[in-house]
C-alpha cells in the first residue's frame, strides 16, 4: 500500500490531523504517524503523545537525527555556535527537517500531512511550493481552525498539552529561539525562569540577540522584565518542515 506520513508535533492540530487521516484514508493507505521528539519541549508533551496514541489506536513512531541522539536544541546551538536567523533556526533544520529527510531516504511517502489549520492556508501553500508538493492539507480542506482542534480533543476526553494552559499558543519548545517578541520572552521568564536563564546565558555566550525591541535586537539579559509588546500569536512558531521567525 502507498504511504501517508503524518508528522505529529505534540500539538492539538497535528493530533486532529492524524485522526482525520486515519479515519479517511487508512483503508486505502498505510498511514504512519511520526514524531520528532525534542528534549526542550515541556515534559507533559510525552503524556499527551501517549493519550493521542490511545485515541488513534496506533503507535506513534519516533524519528530522530542520528547525529543528535538526545534530540536536544541546546546541543545543536552549542555545536553550531549559532541559535537563530530570520530564515529559521538550526534546531529545526537538524532535529526536524534533517531527521525527516533521513527518514525519506529509507521510506517513501506518497503524501505528507502536517498540522496546518484553516487560518494557515497560506502557510500550507508556501509549504507545497517550497518544501513538499505532495502535502495533503487535511485540516485546511476540512476548514478546521486551531480552536476547532482543541475542541475536538476536549470532546474526546483528551487533556491538551500543559503549554496551552500556561498561555502559550502552541506546544513547541519552551524558550523557542525563533521568537523575538518581548511579550513571549517575559512570559517564558514567568512560567519557566530556569529556561529563561539558560537561554540568556547561552545566547549571550554565543552572541545571539534573541529579542527585538523597537526594531533593535538585544540580548535576553537586557530585556526589561516589565516590557510587554504585541500579544503572543502562533503564526510561524509552529515548528515543522517550514521554519520561519515569529516577530
Amino acid at each position: 500500500m502507498k504511504t501517508i506520513a503524518v508528522w505529529f508535533s505534540c500539538g492539538a492540530a497535528s493530533a486532529v490531523a492524524a485522526k482525520l487521516t486515519l479515519d479517511q484514508y487508512s483503508s486505502q493507505f498505510n498511514v504512519r504517524i511520526i514524531n520528532n521528539p525534542i528534549k526542550e519541549e515541556d515534559s507533559d508533551n510525552t503524556r499527551f503523545l501517549h493519550d493521542v496514541e490511545k485515541w488513534l489506536g496506533v503507535e506513534i513512531e519516533r524519528c530522530v537525527n542520528e547525529k543528535y541522539p538526545n534530540s536536544s536544541c541546546v546541543e545543536v546551538w552549542e555545536h553550531e555556535r549559532f541559535m537563530s536567523h530570520p530564515l529559521g533556526a538550526p534546531c529545526t533544520r537538524t532535529l526536524k527537517k534533517g531527521a525527516r529527510l533521513a527518514w525519506e531516504l529509507e521510506n517513501h511517502a506518497t503524501w505528507h500531512v502536517l498540522g496546518f489549520t484553516a487560518e494557515e492556508s497560506a502557510r500550507a501553500e508556501r509549504f507545497k511550493t517550497f518544501e513538499r508538493s505532495n502535502l495533503l492539507p487535511i485540516l485546511v480542506d476540512a476548514n478546521l481552525t486551531k480552536q476547532d482542534c482543541l475542541d475536538i480533543l476536549l470532546k474526546a476526553g483528551i487533556d491538551p498539552p500543559a503549554m496551552y494552559k500556561m498561555g502559550y499558543p502552541n506546544a513547541n519548545c519552551v524558550g523557542c529561539v525563533k521568537a523575538t517578541s518581548p511579550t513571549y520572552w517575559n512570559h517564558v521568564r514567568k512560567t519557566h525562569p530556569d529556561v529563561f536563564q539558560e537561554r540568556a546565558e547561552q545566547s549571550r555566550r554565543l552572541g545571539a540577540k534573541l529579542v527585538r525591541v523597537a526594531n533593535t535586537r538585544i540580548f535576553l539579559d537586557e530585556l526589561d522584565s516589565e516590557l510587554v509588546g504585541k500579544p503572543m500569536k502562533s503564526l510561524d512558531m509552529e515548528c515543522g518542515l517550514f521554519c520561519g521567525e515569529e516577530g
